[in-house]
């Protein structure tokens, strides 16, 4: 039962991690997929903000929070019994406490001026 609720909420991750590690695993094997990847126009800008400062944009912060309690919401819902409710839960708390943690890239070209 637990392996079938997992399998149904992998399309809800959060893309983000995912992403980094294929780059990361493909700079040492494929240099020419690595550089697609960092050029593609979705994936690109993680990669590149990652890499560069190891941060992420508020929106994939705020997008991926979401996500997560989304999933996980569901999941412990849809779980039968309590210990995998009480085990989920903290999953999510150890998850989304290293999650939030995560610097934030701030586009200073994005906001308005203050004068």
């Amino acid at each position: 039962m637990c392996l079938g609720v997992l399998g149904i909420f992998l399309p809800v991750l959060p893309t983000t991690p995912f992403v980094l590690l294929a780059s990361a695993c493909f700079m040492r094997s494929s240099p020419r997929f690595h550089r697609w990847l960092s050029e593609h126009q979705i994936f690109g800008p993680i990669i590149v903000n990652w890499q560069q400062h190891r941060a992420v944009s508020q929106k994939v912060k705020w997008r991926g929070a979401l996500m997560m309690v989304a999933s996980f919401a569901l999941s412990i819902y849809i779980v039968p019994h309590d210990w995998l409710k009480i085990m989920l839960l903290v999953m999510l708390l150890v998850l989304l406490s290293w999650f939030i943690r995560l610097p934030v890239i701030e586009h200073l070209a994005d906001q308005e001026e203050n004068h």
